[in-house]
C-alpha cells in the first residue's frame, strides 16, 4: 500500500533525541565558549559590537522622550532576542568544531541560504515575545503609577526604590519578566543551532527546544539563570559589557546544542 506524501514528509522531519544534561554540561559549554571567544575575538566583537553603541541609543532616547518606565524592559528585551542575534556565533562555532578555514567565514551565511526561512520565523516569535514584554511591562507600570512622569532618573529611582507601588512594580514586574524568559528559552534553547545544523523547520526546532527544557527542567532553568546573570553584569557598565558577554554565550549555546542534542 503505498504512502501518501504528506505522511511521508512527515516521517522524514522528527525530532532529534535529547540527552539528559546536568548542570556540568553547562559548565562544560561555558568552558568551551570562552575557547571559541579567545579563538575567534575579532570575528565575534565586530559581530557583536552593535550591542553595547544600541544599548547606548535606547538609553539616550529612552530618557530624552521621558520614557523612564520602558529602559529596563527594553535593556532586558536583549535575554529574549539574543539567540537570534547570535546566528553569526554558532556558525562560527560550527566551522571552528568541523576544523573549516575560518578566514573566509562569512558569519551570516544561514540569514541567506536554504533555512533563512526557519531562522527568520523562529526569530519572529521572539520578537513577538519582546513586544509582549514591553506592553505587558508598561500596562503594569500605568496600573501602579498611572500617568505619571519624572525629570531624571533619580527621581524615577526614587519613586521605583523607596515607595511601596514601587516595590510592588518591583515584585510582579520580575516575575512576570522571568515568565517570558522562560518562554522565550523554550522556544530558543537550541533552535537556531539545530537549524543551522540540521535544516530543520522551525516548528521542528521549537518542539525540540520546547523538549529539553521539560526534558531537563533543572539544568536548563539554571542555564536561563547562568545566562540572565551574565547579561545584567554585561549592561552594569553602561552596556559595553555586552561586547564580551554576549559572543561567549552565543558560542556556549551552541556547545550546549551539542551536549542536548544526539547526533
Amino acid at each position: 500500500m503505498a504512502i501518501p506524501h504528506s505522511a511521508s514528509a512527515r516521517s522524514v522531519v522528527t525530532r532529534p533525541n535529547l540527552r539528559r544534561i546536568e548542570v556540568s554540561d553547562l559548565k562544560i559549554a561555558l568552558l568551551k565558549g570562552v575557547e571559541d571567544f579567545m579563538v575567534l575575538p575579532t570575528h565575534a566583537l565586530f559581530l557583536i559590537a552593535i550591542y553595547p553603541v544600541a544599548g547606548v541609543i535606547i538609553a539616550a532616547a529612552t530618557f530624552e522622550s521621558d520614557l523612564l518606565p520602558i529602559l529596563f524592559p527594553l535593556a532586558s528585551g536583549f535575554a529574549l532576542i539574543g539567540p537570534f542575534a547570535a546566528i553569526g556565533l554558532y556558525e562560527l562555532s560550527r566551522r571552528r568544531e568541523l576544523g573549516l578555514p575560518l578566514a573566509e567565514t562569512r558569519p551570516f551565511a544561514p540569514l541567506t541560504g536554504r533555512n533563512a526561512w526557519s531562522i527568520l520565523a523562529v526569530g519572529f516569535v521572539l520578537m513577538l515575545i519582546l513586544v509582549a514584554w514591553i506592553i505587558t511591562a508598561m500596562e503594569l507600570y500605568r496600573a501602579l503609577f498611572g500617568s505619571e512622569t519624572y525629570v531624571s532618573i533619580f527621581a524615577f529611582a526614587e519613586a521605583v526604590l523607596t515607595t511601596p507601588r514601587g516595590w510592588m512594580l518591583i515584585v510582579i514586574g520580575n516575575l512576570v519578566g522571568a515568565a517570558f524568559s522562560l518562554i522565550a528559552l523554550a522556544v530558543s534553547a537550541v533552535s537556531f543551532p539545530l537549524i543551522i545544523d540540521r535544516g530543520v523547520d522551525a516548528g521542528t526546532a521549537i518542539e525540540t527546544s520546547t523538549a529539553l527544557l521539560r526534558e531537563n527542567p533543572r539544568t536548563m532553568v539554571t542555564w536561563g539563570l547562568v545566562v540572565a546573570g551574565l547579561l545584567v553584569l554585561g549592561m552594569a557598565p553602561l552596556f559595553v559589557g555586552l561586547a564580551l558577554v554576549l559572543p561567549i554565550l552565543g558560542h556556549a549555546t551552541w556547545h550546549l546544542y551539542r551536549r542536548a542534542v544526539a547526533p
